[in-house]
């Protein structure tokens, strides 16, 4: 059995965007979160991580511009996405920035022909995330544990941002930040947010067509109910005042136990109908 302490942790991370201005953290404990990315699972221990920490306010600000930037691209240039103003940076007590090193995935598995070649390359590019990954939400989880809040940004890895972090602080421009972790202290209590039901996402012993997300609710998602459940405060759509407004139709398959409940056990994957060519879903 899992100690109950750790599960607390795991639920007091938050992605948390408001910090209180004016403090500061000793480094000691930075170092301690940093321990923590550190001892995560590499493929063939290779650890193919590197953490960046910023905590002069100086460098912070510089790298607060790059995010500005980067921002902004997303207005401009990926219509839809609800974006977030990346000011609140400045009230970071620091940020880390956890590096890829793509040289490391030579000592991932290799093919021993050409016809195994496709094969390898994009499970290791697989394995190469899934450690950087694993890194990211150890320190994630060490942020937690040390009575800090923090956020996982979902820029700096484009290449435009990249290269200007590069130059800011550094590192190899074919490393990539494929982290970027915004640390502070809550500037207000943060509840939980929105979590599909355990029984949506558990499968004993095999898949279960009844838990499949079809086509469709993946476009509902996108089109209509993203923004909610992105930034909304509360870890249950059943408790949204306006449920009925924001699920509409789609309640049962964000609330309940099988979100397709029609789908037939033991119909196997005939009925799974495959994404369309370039298409996230």
């Amino acid at each position: 059995m899992s100690e109950p302490l750790f599960q607390d942790v795991i639920r007091k991370r938050r992605s948390v965007r408001k910090f209180e201005p004016g403090r500061q953290v000793a480094r000691e404990a930075l170092e301690r979160i940093v321990d923590c990315g550190r001892w995560a699972p590499s493929c063939a221990n290779v650890q193919c991580f590197d953490f960046i920490v910023v905590d002069d306010p100086e460098v912070r600000d510089r790298v607060m511009e790059v995010f500005l930037r980067q921002a902004q691209r997303l207005v401009d240039h990926a219509k839809g996405f609800p974006a977030v103003k990346k000011t609140y940076l400045a009230n970071t007590v620091a940020i880390i920035i956890v590096l890829g090193d793509p040289r490391w995935k030579v000592c991932f598995p290799q093919p021993t022909s050409k016809s195994w070649e496709a094969e390898y390359r994009d499970n290791n590019e697989m394995i190469f995330l899934n450690s950087i990954g694993a890194a990211i939400q150890n320190i994630q989880l060490g942020v937690a544990a040390e009575g800090l809040t923090s956020a996982w940004l979902s820029g700096g890895g484009e290449d435009v941002t990249n290269t200007e972090l590069a130059e800011v602080l550094g590192y190899p421009a074919w490393m990539k930040a494929y982290g970027t972790i915004p640390i502070g202290y809550p500037a207000s209590t943060q509840n939980r947010r929105y979590r599909r039901p355990l029984e949506q996402c558990l499968h004993w012993n095999g898949y279960q067509p009844k838990k499949y997300r079809t086509h469709a609710q993946v476009d509902f998602y996108e089109s209509t109910l993203r923004p909610f459940a992105m930034y909304r405060d509360e870890e249950s759509m059943e408790t949204w005042e306006d449920r009925a407004e924001k699920l509409g139709d789609w309640d049962a398959a964000f609330t309940a136990a099988a979100p397709n409940p029609r789908r037939r056990p033991g119909t196997g994957g005939r009925f799974f109908r495959a994404p369309h060519h370039g298409s996230g879903h």
